[in-house]
This record gives C-alpha cells, sequence and structure tokens, in this order.
C-alpha cells in the first residue's frame, strides 16, 4: 500500500496563519506600550496634581531669601535662573565636544585603534554616577588646581557637563550612521570637499536626531541635584553669577524644600518638579521646531 499523500498548505492558509502572527504581535506591542504608559502618566498626574497649587506668578518672582518653611511666600526664581546658567553653560561646553568626536567617530576614525580607544571611554563615561562626575570637579579643579572658587555655578556645569558628553556622543554617532552613503558620494562626486560635505549634507540631515538626543542629554542633567551639591552648594538668595559664590537650582531646590516637614515648603517643591518638567517640554518643542524648520528640502 501507499502511504497516503502529505497535505500541502495553500497560499489561503499561509496567508491567514502570517495575519493571525501578525495581529498577535501588533497587540503584544500595544499592550507593551499601554503597560510603558502608566507609570508615565501616574508621575505626571501626581506631580501636576500636587504642583498646581503654587503654580502662580509670585513663584517666578520671588526667591527663598528670608522665608520659612513654614512660611507661606517664597518661590524658586532664584532656582529657575540657577538651572537656566548652568544647563545653558553646561550645553556649550557638552554638545560642541560631543558632535565632533561623533563625526571623527563615523567620517574619520572608521575602525581605527584611536576611534576603538575612544569609543571605549564613551561608554565608560555613560555609566559614570553622577557623583563621581561631582567628585572629579570637586577633587581636580576646586582643590587640587584651585581654578575656581568652591560654590560655583561654573564648577556645576563642568560636572554635568561631563555626564552629557557621551549621551550626545551616542545620539549623534547613532544618527550620522543612518546618513546614507549616496549622498556622501554623490557630494565628493561634484568634488565637495569632506568637511564641507559633513558640514551642509551630513549635519543638516542629521540634526533632528540630534536636536533629539541634545535635549535627552539635557533633559538627564538638568536634574541632577548630587553634583551640585557638592561643588555649588545650595543658598536661597538670588545669585546670578556663576563664576562665584553658591548658586540656586531647580535639583537642590526640590531637595531643600522636600526634606521640610512643613506643608507650605512640601507644596513648593511640587511646584519646582512641575517647573523643571515644563522647562524639559518646552526646549524639547522648541527644538523640534528648530529641527523642522532646518530640515533639508523645508522653507
Amino acid at each position: 500500500m501507499s502511504s497516503p499523500a502529505k497535505r500541502t498548505p495553500t497560499l489561503g492558509s499561509v496567508s491567514s496563519a502570517r495575519k493571525l502572527k501578525d495581529r498577535l504581535a501588533q497587540g503584544l506591542v500595544y499592550v507593551a506600550f499601554l503597560l510603558a504608559l502608566i507609570p508615565l502618566v501616574s508621575v505626571l498626574w501626581t506631580v501636576v496634581g500636587n504642583g498646581i497649587k503654587r503654580l502662580d506668578a509670585q513663584f517666578f518672582q520671588f526667591s527663598m531669601n528670608g522665608v520659612s518653611g513654614k512660611d507661606a511666600g517664597g518661590g524658586a526664581y532664584h532656582a529657575v535662573v540657577g538651572t537656566l546658567e548652568q544647563v545653558l553653560i553646561t550645553s556649550v561646553i557638552a554638545v560642541p565636544i560631543a558632535v565632533l568626536t561623533a563625526i571623527y567617530l563615523v567620517e574619520y576614525g572608521a575602525n581605527g585603534r584611536l576611534a576603538r580607544l575612544i569609543s571605549f571611554f564613551v561608554d565608560v563615561m555613560t555609566g559614570i554616577p553622577s557623583i563621581v562626575a561631582g567628585l572629579f570637579v570637586l577633587a581636580m579643579w576646586l582643590l587640587t588646581l584651585g581654578i575656581m572658587k568652591e560654590g560655583a555655578g561654573f564648577a556645576g556645569s563642568l560636572a554635568l557637563a561631563i555626564l552629557m558628553i557621551p549621551t550626545v556622543v551616542r545620539a549623534t554617532e547613532e544618527m550620522l550612521k543612518l546618513v546614507p552613503n549616496d549622498l556622501r558620494e554623490a557630494s565628493y562626486a561634484l568634488g565637495v570637499p569632506r568637511w564641507r560635505t559633513i558640514c551642509f549634507v551630513v549635519l543638516p540631515t542629521a540634526l533632528t536626531g540630534i536636536l533629539t538626543g541634545v535635549m535627552l542629554a539635557v533633559a538627564r542633567v538638568m536634574g541632577e541635584t548630587a553634583p551640585l551639591l557638592l561643588v555649588i552648594g545650595f543658598t536661597k538668595a538670588i545669585n546670578t553669577n556663576p563664576l562665584e559664590g553658591p548658586q540656586g537650582s531647580l535639583p537642590t531646590f526640590i531637595w531643600d524644600q522636600a526634606s521640610d516637614p512643613n506643608q507650605n515648603a512640601i507644596d513648593r517643591a511640587w511646584t519646582a518638579a512641575l517647573t523643571l518638567i515644563l522647562i524639559i517640554m518646552l526646549l524639547n518643542i522648541a527644538a523640534r521646531l528648530v529641527a523642522r524648520r532646518h530640515r533639508p528640502g523645508s522653507r
């Protein structure tokens, strides 16, 4: 007797199985997305619900100078000014260094020994705890070299720059790798030098992703507290000079007010946290608008 012939799957059954697997995978992606949204929405709901109480004009017009934890007044003007100055100085220091490093790794270094060494140190810097960056600046720049006075906002910017550089390097490196080589080859075929190709072809193409990476790095360093407490200290007064004297910041303001058992201080801490989130959101929106405006082919 001959064995029965095996049934070959028809095209319709194969297509139905693929559609079922596709629907299942799509459903799992949606479930994972919703699960990821739960803690995010919970944090935002809590911060907004508690921080909206003191979100008024007075909070942004006055400092905490002469205001105790049980007093109802006071604000975070000094902390907002300090945070914006420190993050601006940090970005001015870190972004050019990080972008130039990424350009070397992708466009010039290739698989060279120096490029591998730089990439290794970037990976090491990515995992450095924030307090170690603060200790390095404290030990090297303040205690050993004595270049700056202890408690200067610029010293905090140096510590934040150490934390910001590896994040921007990795983000920029990945965005540059996504630029098609055809664009580079077309530019070289027209006789354009490599540096002009990088400046006017490669970087504009990757600008949106680079700005996104910079904003992620800004969001990370803007909330750091430990290095600022080490090298800047804490003050309740307004100090707009980042080169001299202790300077306030939103993270240290939140730390100080949250450690106070009085309800007025806790309300100010929640409002400062909400202010920090709003500043980061506004910076992200501004970066997206700039990237969209300078996108190749846009008017």
